[in-house]
């Protein structure tokens, strides 16, 4: 296989965009379509599909974000108006973010932990998508991808529960790259 210098250059560039800095425009809906075929091209050994996909676009990102401030106000009481806001806020300002639910089937051949990897896999490769169609993503998991009504009300069922959020949109400013890990201190190589 040829060497393909753009990926290659890609990979070793590639780099989160906080959702503060995704704005408008956001994906097409034929864009999106593209993010969604190329991000379930990952491992999935059986052909199980262990996972499923939730968007979150348009003006469900606010009703999401007003339903997610009810359930942290009936957890929290003393939460103030600016705490709710921040609740309101959880799926703004990028224009489209993807749900990625673990949907585990029970199977000898792919253990759980198998079937996770390949819903992360998803996460991941919508990442790689979205920035592939010249926008910018950044994947995260807060509170309410753990929390047992918030994820039935972000549209989980019995079973699942989500790996992550990838938030996509266009972005404002660009990241500067952060450290990266130390390949002396984390590679070993095996021996007999």
């Amino acid at each position: 296989m040829p060497i393909n210098a753009a990926l290659r250059d890609y990979l070793k560039t590639r780099r989160s965009v906080g959702i503060g800095f995704l704005k408008d425009p956001g994906p097409t809906a034929d864009e999106l379509a593209e993010i969604l075929n190329m991000g379930v091209r990952v491992p999935d050994h059986g052909k199980f599909e262990p996972w499923r996909l939730i968007v979150i676009d348009g003006d469900a990102r606010s009703k999401a974000g007003e339903k997610l401030a009810e359930i942290m106000k009936r957890r929290r009481p003393e939460l103030d108006e600016a705490g709710l806001d921040i609740e309101r806020r959880q799926f703004l300002p990028a224009p489209v973010t993807i749900g990625v639910l673990l949907s585990p089937r029970p199977n000898p051949k792919a253990p759980e932990i198998e079937q996770l990897l390949s819903a992360g896999n998803v996460c991941f490769n919508l990442s790689h998508a979205a920035f592939a169609l010249g926008f910018a993503a950044s994947w995260t998991n807060r509170w309410y991808g753990f929390d047992p009504e918030a994820q039935t009300m972000l549209g989980a069922r019995g079973g699942e529960r989500f790996v992550g959020f990838i938030h996509i949109g266009t972005p404002t400013t660009v990241i500067e790259d952060r450290d990266r890990p130390n390949l002396e201190r984390i590679v070993s190589w095996w021996q007999e």
